[in-house]
């Protein structure tokens, strides 16, 4: 059965002339992309439609459910922004309620806009340790689904690489005869099986995926972890509760008319090269986290929390002990110095995102870097503090047994999300009047206001600017990191008073 590609590349070879779109009409000539236009096409006999698939796109869709044993599986090229939009949109109706969690990706809170929903939100979990969010249980959501909810949306795993119970959460919902969507943008590689024995490893697999665990919606970008083009994903679908006439409906509304088959061919090749030599990718993704883990073990400034704390080993979080540097001042100087550029930056850690397909020398050099810096650390405290290391050390010889030490106040639970004045909606659409930070407390805001990446909204419109929420975003800006939603770095956008 050819792929996508292969048909590609025949109508590229053969003597078939372009009449019709893109304007290159695969002139090799018109472009340094060559390789890109020579197979750029639009929908034209022979290539299927994306919208009404029923030949080679069907296929191609089909080996990607076959991978991760849904019901029906789609494709997405607007990313898993449209797969997000498409779910949310097809499981509820207008005006209606759905449960999530706050560190929800931004196109959840624009399908909530789109759609009119009421947001209810999990309590706000945080990792107290590494101030990045925490995973949800079945007790969490049990505890908060009410009559009116109507949808639950799980974020698992996180940007960070955190994992819910999927598997409890999924059943919780289905006793109240409610669908679950997950979004796991960041879990496509989940689900694989590899080889090597890594007993006595920290990390020995990976995790299931939300397919498998019994999600009813589940969107994958395939582009973050598998060797796949940016903008491409999935959408599975499966069980009784999602409507899939409906779920069609709003794939063709959320996603181009005119989709591209470079991309679709990308999702295409990927899912056969994981069919292939999926065992091999997972190996090669065991292996090089528990050589990182190995190597840092002994740092004393910097931490790369383990399997204890981080379920995906595709994630490396490189968290900075006690103050002795900013994140964005670490992932600043890994780019800089190391030429190492990281995925992104928190408060007090740098993220680095490995996959089956990182060499040992992009894996060495990280290692490298993280020691040196680390060493550089270690002696800058040496220096202030005589012997002892007051800022870095730590009394436990290695991050397990300091992960056994902690108390039971390792997650704060008591996050105050902001005070609620009216809905997202209504705020989006409302007048409104730019506000300096000064005189911003107690205002309304017009705009999502949030770190890139991940884009979890630290005020949503319709929200009430607090001192405390102020004082947070200030010292973002400070630190030199990535805030989104603001006028000139100077004042938020509110709701204009009347």
């Amino acid at each position: 059965m050819p792929d996508i590609y292969q048909e590609l590349s025949k109508l590229a070879d053969s003597n078939m002339y372009p009449f019709h779109m893109p304007g290159h009409k695969r002139n090799l000539e018109s472009t340094p992309m060559k390789g890109a236009f020579r197979c750029d096409i639009t929908e034209i006999d022979g290539f299927d439609n994306l919208h009404d698939e029923s030949g080679i796109i069907l296929e191609a869709q089909e080996r990607a459910n076959k991978l991760y044993g849904s019901d029906k599986t789609y494709f997405l090229v607007n990313g898993s922004t449209s797969g997000v939009l498409s779910a949310v949109s097809a499981a509820l109706k207008e005006g209606e309620t759905i449960l999530a969690a706050r560190g929800s990706h931004k196109s959840f809170y624009n399908a909530a806009y789109l759609r009119h929903l009421n947001i209810k939100y999990l309590p706000y979990k945080i990792d107290s340790r590494y101030g990045i969010p925490e995973s949800y249980t079945k007790e969490d959501i049990i505890g908060s689904i009410t009559e009116d909810v109507k949808c639950v949306f799980i974020t698992s795993p996180t940007y960070e690489g955190k994992c819910s119970d999927i598997k409890a959460i999924a059943d919780a919902c289905h006793e109240k005869n409610i669908p679950l969507i997950v979004d796991a943008a960041h879990g496509a590689h989940f689900g694989f099986k590899g080889d090597e024995d890594f007993a006595g490893a920290e990390y020995q697999s990976i995790p299931y995926s939300a397919v498998k665990l019994g999600a009813d919606l589940v969107i994958h970008s395939v582009h973050k972890t598998l060797p796949s083009m940016t903008q491409t994903a999935l959408l599975h679908v499966q069980g009784n509760l999602i409507d899939r006439d409906r779920l069609k409906r709003f794939l063709r509304i959320y996603q181009s008319s005119s989709p591209s088959y470079i991309l679709m061919s990308s999702i295409d090749l990927c899912i056969k090269e994981i069919q292939e030599n999926g065992r091999e990718f997972v190996d090669n993704l065991l292996k090089y986290r528990n050589k990182i883990q190995i190597a840092t073990a002994k740092c004393r400034c910097l931490e790369i929390p383990g399997k204890s704390a981080i379920d995906d080993a595709a994630k490396v979080l490189i968290y900075v002990r006690n103050g002795t540097m900013t994140g964005q001042a670490l992932y600043d100087i890994l780019r800089e110095e190391y030429n190492l550029q990281l995925e992104m930056a928190g408060d007090k850690y740098a993220l680095a995102i490995i996959s089956g397909w990182d060499t040992n020398e992009g894996i060495d050099r990280l290692i490298s870097a993280v020691l040196e810096i680390d060493a550089r650390l270690a002696a800058d405290d040496r220096q202030k503090d005589g012997s002892a290391h007051k800022s870095c050390d730590n009394k436990h010889s290695n991050t397990e047994e300091c992960y056994k030490a902690k108390d039971d106040s390792t997650y704060d639970l008591e996050c105050r999300l902001p005070e609620v004045a009216m809905s997202i909606g209504i705020a989006w659409d409302a007048e409104t009047e730019n506000v300096a930070f000064n005189d911003a407390e107690g205002r309304i805001s017009a705009e999502f206001v949030n770190l890139y990446p991940p884009g979890i909204p630290l005020i949503a419109p319709g929200e009430v600017f607090s001192k405390e929420i102020i004082d947070e975003i200030v010292h973002y800006l400070d630190e030199g990191m990535n805030v989104q939603g603001l006028v000139d770095r100077k004042g938020f956008i509110c709701v204009r008073q009347k």
